[in-house]
């Protein structure tokens, strides 16, 4: 059961890295999400995001590997993930681009509540 806390925490961490990409500049930003971020403070605050998602997916990638750590990792990883699909579901009329974004929160939504899971398992057993 350890082992599918580290696993589950691991996909989470990869999810929340891949936007990672979009510090690299508008154009990445672009292809990420499927609209223009020309407008320069836009793509500051989008940028930022990137990093912030980033930092997010480090931790829970070593959280995966520091079990005092998984707890915190899980939490986080619910309120980033649980806040973006209820905008995305309230708002709706979403692009293909943020669909696949949603796809990859509902992925890492199923591993979060795995993981927790297992983690419950493994100290309540402890």
């Amino acid at each position: 059961m350890k082992h599918l806390v580290s696993a589950m925490l691991v996909v989470v961490g990869v999810i929340h890295l891949l936007p990672l990409a979009g510090v690299l500049g508008a154009t990445r930003l672009t292809a990420l999400y499927g609209v223009p971020f020309d407008e320069p403070n836009l793509a500051i605050l989008m940028r930022h995001r990137a990093v912030l998602f980033g930092l997010l997916g480090a931790f829970c990638l070593v959280a995966a590997f520091r079990s005092a750590w998984q707890p915190t990792a899980l939490v986080a990883g619910f309120a980033s993930v649980a806040s973006f699909l209820y905008l995305a579901w309230s708002v709706g009329g979403y692009n293909p681009q943020i669909g696949r974004v949603v796809t990859a929160d509902v992925i890492a939504l199923v591993c979060l509540v795995i993981g927790a899971a297992a983690y419950a398992r493994v100290t309540h057993r402890g």
